[in-house]
C-alpha cells in the first residue's frame, strides 16, 4: 500500500476525475469495480473539499442545518441536554469548540457530543424514511465543532455537513437498511459515527491515506443496538442516536489529524466492516451516485416534533378534522394504520412525544400538536385525552410496508352517526415530495429557539444561517448560539 500523500493540485486538476469533483465537468458516479471502496471512498472525500454543489443541494442542506441547530438549542433545555451539557462540563479539555445555548469552550469531541445529544433530546431533529437514518442530529454538530475548531468558512460547512449524510446513509444502504433492523441493531446508532465521519473529516484537511485511517477509527466505533426502545426518559437514546455518533466521528478524525496512523482498507479487508456488519453487503451502495446522488435533500424535516412514524398519522387525522369538524363529542372511534415496523416503535411508547395512540388522542382534543403538548407527560394521564384514547386503536398493515412511501399512514375515523371518513398520507410535509418552503423551516425553527435564545438572536441566526454561503468564519456565529 502506498504511503504517498494525496496529489498536488497540479496533478489533481490534470485529470477529468478531478475536474468533475472541483465542479468543472459532471461527476461520474464511482463505482466497487474501479478499485477498493477505502480507497475511492478517501478519494471523493478529499475532493469534496472542492466539489461545486447544484444550488437546490446548498439550499436542501442549509434547511437541514437551520433545522438541527433549532433543535439543539430546543433540546439544550430538556433534561437529555441539560445532562449531556452538564457532564461535558466536568471534563473541561482544551478549548476548541462551543456547547450551544451555554457559554462551556471544550474540545471539538466533547461539544460534539453535547450539541448531539442536545439534537436529539426530543424528536425534533430530522429523519431519513429510506435507510431510517437520523443525519442531521449527528452529522450537523459533528461539522459544527470542526469548522469552529480549524476555523471553516459557511461554505466548506456547507459541504461538509451534504458528505455526513451522504456517508451515513449509504453505510446504511451498503448493509442493507432491512437487513441491519432485522437484528439487534437500529439504523440510528449503526449510522450515526460515519454521518459524523464525513461531516468532521473534510474540515481537518486530511489527505487521502489519513482520510483511510480515520475511515477505520470510525469504523471500530460503529455501533447501534435496538435496546434504546427500551429508555423512557429519551437520554440514553439522545446518546445512541447522536452523542456517540458525533463523538466518534470527530474523535476518528482529530486522532488521525493529530499524526496516528491506522487500517488502510476496512471497507474491503478480510474482516472488513461490511462483511462484519451484513450478511449481504453491498460495497458497491458506498459509492453509487457520489457526486450526483445527495441524500441531505433526501432527509425528511418534522412539521411536528415527535417520533417520525407519527408524521403521517398526525397529518391524517388532522386534514380529517378540520374538514369534517371532528371533536371528541362526535367521534366514535379512530384506526390508526402504519407500516408494521413501527407498531413497536410508537405503539403504546412510554414517552408522549413518540407514543401514537396519545398523539392522536391529543390531536383530535386540541387540533394542533404543539411542541409543548407533545412533551407533556402529565397530558398522558390528563382525563380528556385518556377517554379519546380509550377510542383509537393502532394496527400493523402490510399494505403500508411501501418502499416509495416508507412512512405514510392511513387514518379511519367511524362517526357517532355510523359514518366513515378516512385518509391516506404517502409523504407528510417536510418529505422530498412533498418539502418545506424556507420561510415554513424558518417558522419552524424560530418557535423553538425563541424561548431559549430570545427574538434578537433568534432572528439574526436565521438570517446568518439562510446566507450561510457567504460567513467567512463559522466563529463568528458563537455569540449567536449563547444563551
Amino acid at each position: 500500500m502506498s504511503n504517498r500523500p494525496y496529489p498536488s493540485r497540479r496533478d489533481l486538476v490534470s485529470s477529468a476525475g478531478a475536474l468533475a469533483m472541483l465542479g468543472l465537468l459532471p461527476v461520474r458516479a464511482a463505482t466497487a469495480a474501479n478499485g477498493d471502496v477505502t480507497a475511492q471512498l478517501a478519494r471523493y472525500m478529499v475532493s469534496s473539499r472542492e466539489l461545486s454543489l447544484p444550488p437546490e443541494v446548498v439550499t436542501a442542506c442549509k434547511h437541514r442545518i437551520l433545522d438541527t441547530l433549532g433543535a439543539i438549542v430546543s433540546g439544550a433545555r430538556m433534561k437529555p441536554g441539560m445532562m449531556a451539557t452538564a457532564y461535558v462540563r466536568s471534563l473541561g479539555g482544551t478549548v476548541e469548540a462551543s456547547v450551544f445555548a451555554s457559554r462551556i469552550r471544550t474540545t471539538a469531541a466533547n461539544a460534539a457530543l453535547a450539541n448531539a445529544m442536545c439534537a436529539h433530546a426530543d424528536e425534533t431533529d430530522d429523519f431519513e424514511p429510506v435507510t431510517k437514518a437520523h443525519p442531521g442530529c449527528s452529522a450537523v454538530p459533528a461539522a459544527l465543532a470542526m469548522a469552529e475548531k480549524n476555523g471553516a468558512t459557511g461554505q466548506a460547512f456547507i459541504r461538509a455537513v451534504t458528505l455526513g449524510y451522504d456517508l451515513g446513509c449509504r453505510l446504511l444502504m451498503a448493509l442493507g437498511p432491512d437487513l441491519v433492523r432485522a437484528t439487534h441493531r437500529s439504523a440510528e446508532g449503526t449510522s450515526s459515527t460515519f454521518c459524523a465521519l464525513g461531516a468532521a473529516a473534510p474540515l481537518a484537511r486530511l489527505d487521502e491515506q489519513q482520510m483511510r485511517y480515520a475511515i477505520s477509527y470510525a469504523a471500530q466505533q460503529v455501533s447501534g443496538l435496538w435496546s434504546w426502545v427500551n429508555d423512557e426518559d429519551h437520554i440514553e437514546k439522545a446518546f445512541d442516536f447522536a452523542g456517540m455518533g458525533a463523538r466518534n466521528g470527530v474523535m476518528a478524525v482529530t486522532m488521525v489529524e493529530s499524526g496516528m496512523t491506522g487500517v488502510a482498507d476496512v471497507l474491503d479487508g478480510t474482516h472488513n466492516l461490511l462483511r462484519a456488519l451484513s450478511t449481504q453487503p453491498k460495497p458497491e451502495a458506498m459509492l453509487e451516485g457520489l457526486g450526483s446522488r445527495f441524500y441531505v435533500t433526501e432527509s425528511a424535516i418534522k412539521t411536528f416534533s415527535v417520533g417520525y412514524p407519527n408524521q403521517s398519522a398526525l397529518e391524517a387525522l388532522l386534514q380529517l378534522r378540520k374538514e369534517f369538524r371532528l371533536s371528541a363529542a362526535n367521534v366514535e372511534s379512530i384506526l390508526v394504520k402504519l407500516p408494521t415496523d413501527a407498531i413497536g416503535i410508537v405503539g403504546n411508547s412510554a414517552m408522549p412525544d413518540v407514543n401514537c395512540q396519545h398523539l392522536v388522542s391529543l390531536a383530535l382534543l386540541k387540533g394542533a400538536v404543539s411542541f409543548k403538548d407533545s412533551h407533556d407527560a402529565a397530558l398522558m394521564q390528563d382525563p380528556a385525552v385518556l377517554a379519546i384514547r380509550q377510542k383509537v386503536e393502532l394496527k400493523g398493515d402490510a399494505a403500508l410496508m411501501d418502499p416509495a412511501a416508507p412512512r405514510g399512514a392511513m387514518v379511519e375515523v367511524t362517526m357517532a352517526d355510523g359514518s366513515h371518513v378516512q385518509r391516506h398520507i404517502r409523504f407528510p410535509p417536510g418529505t422530498k415530495e412533498n418539502p418545506l418552503s424556507t420561510d415554513a423551516v424558518n417558522s419552524k425553527v424560530r418557535d423553538l429557539m425563541l424561548p431559549v435564545l430570545g427574538a434578537a438572536k433568534t432572528d439574526r441566526l436565521i438570517g446568518q444561517i439562510n446566507n450561510l454561503e457567504q460567513i467567512k468564519d463559522i466563529r463568528t456565529l458563537r455569540p449567536l448560539l449563547q444563551a
